[in-house]
């Protein structure tokens, strides 16, 4: 179904008033930033921006970008045959591969990676992001399974795929914040995830393998 003239103009509205206040917080620092002063650089009221944005730190980490179901929908998705850990593997070497904003691999990051870390309550919804991801895997692994609730083994298999996700973004916050350009980030992860899947061991990489 095409998007209607209405929900076109509400998505661009959305993206225009993201993309001014990323601008103004990489200028002036996240916290230095108010949320009228974003209304009034992006020419809309403020009760807009909350219409869209509900917490100041989602104008920067949007709940659909940023989501606690990130692994647990890579792994939902997956195709017959394939485990949890390979799921996301391939999935993630895709994004690289693509250069995608979803690891942070668009041109111009660097600055934005910056900010994000100077500012306290971003840096703070980031670590809470990665273990609600890793809990949010860990109850899928259950359900697909059939696992006891009291089993540890899904919680321990959620954490080396969440570990291994958390690892390739670090990787790629280091090398950005060094300077790198995105193809030379992109080729040092995919070898890095070569090198994990390596040593990640054959429990971890066929558990969870979707029926046919």
């Amino acid at each position: 179904m095409s998007e209607g003239l209405r929900e076109r103009k509400k998505r661009q509205t959305r993206q225009r008033i993201s993309d001014v206040a990323v601008g103004l917080f990489v200028e002036r620092g996240f916290e230095n930033v108010t949320i009228a002063e974003v209304a009034e650089a992006a020419e809309v009221s403020v009760n807009t921006v909350y219409n869209y944005f509900a917490a100041k730190e989602d104008l920067v980490l949007p709940p659909e970008e940023a989501s606690p179901d990130r692994l647990a929908g890579i792994v939902r998705r997956r195709p017959p045959g394939q485990s949890a850990a390979a799921a996301v593997l391939a999935m993630l070497r895709e994004e690289v591969r693509g250069r995608e904003r979803s690891v942070g691999l668009t041109p111009g990051f660097g600055p934005v990676l910056e900010m994000m870390r100077a500012a306290p309550t971003l840096a703070a919804r980031l670590e809470d992001l990665g273990h609600k991801m890793t809990e949010a895997l860990a109850a899928e692994l259950v359900a697909e399974t059939g696992a006891d609730e009291s089993d540890p083994l899904p919680r321990v298999m959620a954490w080396h795929i969440g570990c291994l996700h958390a690892l390739v973004y670090a990787e790629i916050g280091r090398r950005t914040a060094a300077g790198e350009r995105p193809d030379a980030i992109a080729a040092a992860v995919l070898e890095l995830l070569e090198v994990t899947e390596g040593v990640l061991g054959e429990q971890v990489l066929a558990y969870a393998v979707r029926e046919e």
